[in-house]
């Protein structure tokens, strides 16, 4: 019989030495013997045997330490432990540590034999497994592959046939993936951009504007301008654990139409000025030309009332079309709190007679803004307005200017009703009113957007805090002068 498995004797020399080697020899196997660690290392890297049986004590060397060795390197090689006597507990300690099996005195040919072939039908049983869980594990990692591999040529047929630009990174915005009509957005072609800093591949400056936000989180919207007249909206949208999304939306037919709605808007006001200034005239000349009883003068001065409300709201449309239109260039180093002042003084006549708390807080040595005063007196004005014609009798306002990072923040408190959650993001808009606004308070819903325009317009920020039945806070935050 030869069974041409290999068995390394790892034993310290003794007569049980060549015992064993000529009962396993006598038994088939191939057997050598190693007399030292350097000459085990060397003997399990080149020959590869079948099983090592291993001495309680070998080279001054434990047989555990042995073991946990060989067993780290080479985890499913079978090793036998050989003490000199049977102790309590041993066997238990060698089956703990990995090994397969144990030999004591006293020996016999037949037990050495039998006992390295239980082992090694052991271990072979033990590889036969590990093959069937290998096989079995690669096939359902393929199989999951394959899968992963449609779901992803789906995922890129959708992507490839969106109308809408898609350009995905990766944590550090490398491209990882870009749609056809991304490509044609900016010019790209047909060039492979995979890995690529998106900085590096497009370089439009309102792209890297959206990128720089990019840290603010989410962003919905975005304009994305180019010399040619197109105007895009980027939305930036992060997601977790592969980076993030940016999606581009042609608007530029969008833009046009706003642009013409403006046009007529402004064409519109500007024609009713005239008009309505006459109308406002003749009713003045009206109480001129004679005596009018009571009924006449209540009716003349609702008439003036109405005028004056229409010419307000259109001097507000037209301030607001020039705004948009780009013309507001004027600029001088200005003090806010000079004009915070202007403002509160006219407003004084109003917060007294509502019997209104008004408190100031302004931090000492602001550093100059450089600004249109005039917009900036009007926005001002609509803020502190607004919280005055809000605020119930008897209520609390307060205005704050302060400074932060080379900022001047401006913040106007009211305890007015406050704005519905779902409506807050909508108050810029133009016309639009929060729909628990007092009735009895009137308004054209142009105020805010104007104010909007103007911080806009000087590379600033403003937004609304507000909880429903406790007020309103506005903040405006604007960059001084350096």
């Amino acid at each position: 019989m030869s069974n041409h498995d290999f068995i390394l004797l790892v034993l310290d020399p003794a007569p049980l030495l060549d015992l064993m080697e000529r009962a396993l020899r006598a038994a088939g196997y191939e057997v050598a013997i190693v007399h030292d660690k350097e000459g085990l290392d060397k003997a399990v890297v080149e020959s590869n045997p079948a099983l090592v049986l291993v001495g309680e004590h070998f080279a001054d060397t434990d047989a555990f330490a042995i073991a946990d060795d060989l067993l780290f390197r080479f985890p499913t090689l079978p090793i036998l432990l050989y003490a000199n006597q049977d102790r309590t507990g041993l066997a238990k300690a060698a089956l703990r540590a990995g090994m397969v099996g144990y030999l004591h005195p006293p020996l016999k040919v037949d037990d050495i034999v039998e006992t390295v072939k239980r082992s090694l039908a052991r271990a072979r049983q033990l590889g036969d497994w590990l093959r069937r869980e290998v096989k079995r594990t690669t096939a359902s990692l393929e199989e999951k592959a394959k899968i992963s591999e449609t779901e992803r040529s789906k995922l890129e047929a959708v992507i490839t046939n969106i109308q809408d630009g898609v350009i995905v990174l990766d944590s550090r915005q490398n491209i990882l993936l870009m749609n056809q009509s991304a490509r044609e957005i900016f010019g790209l072609g047909s060039q492979a951009f995979d890995g690529r800093p998106i900085s590096d591949v497009i370089t439009n400056p309102d792209v890297r504007a959206m990128l720089t936000r990019s840290n603010e989180g989410p962003l919905k919207y975005h304009e994305i301008n180019f010399d040619d007249g197109r105007v895009f909206n980027g939305k930036y949208t992060p997601i977790p654990k592969i980076g993030s999304a940016i999606s581009i939306q042609d608007i530029s037919y969008l833009k046009e139409l706003d642009r013409l709605k403006n046009d007529f808007v402004h064409t519109v006001s500007h024609d009713l000025r005239s008009p309505l200034t006459a109308v406002l005239g003749y009713t003045e000349l009206i109480e001129r030309t004679g005596p009018l009883n009571e009924n006449q003068t209540e009716f003349l001065h609702r008439i003036q009332g109405s005028v004056q409300h229409i010419t307000s709201l259109i001097n507000d449309l037209l301030d607001l079309g020039r705004l948009e239109a780009g013309f507001d260039t004027r600029r001088e180093a200005i003090q806010l709190e000079n004009i915070l002042k202007y403002t509160l003084d006219m407003f004084d006549g109003n917060v007294r007679k509502k019997g209104i708390n008004l408190a100031t807080e302004i931090a000492p040595n602001l550093p100059p803004l450089r600004a249109n005063p005039i917009r900036i007196r009007q926005m001002m004005d609509n803020l502190v307005g607004n919280a005055i014609k809000y605020t119930p009798a008897g209520g609390e306002i307060r205005v704050c200017l302060t400074t932060e990072e080379n900022q001047i923040i401006l913040q106007v408190e009211d305890t007015g009703p406050g704005i519905p959650p779902g409506e807050q993001n909508r108050v810029f808009e133009k016309f639009y009113r929060a729909s628990n606004a007092p009735e009895d308070v009137s308004g054209s819903g142009l105020g805010l957007a104007i104010v909007k325009s103007i911080v806009d317009s000087h590379q600033g920020r403003v937004w609304v805090v507000s909880t429903v039945g406790k007020g309103s806070s506005f903040f405006v935050v604007l960059p001084a002068t350096e």
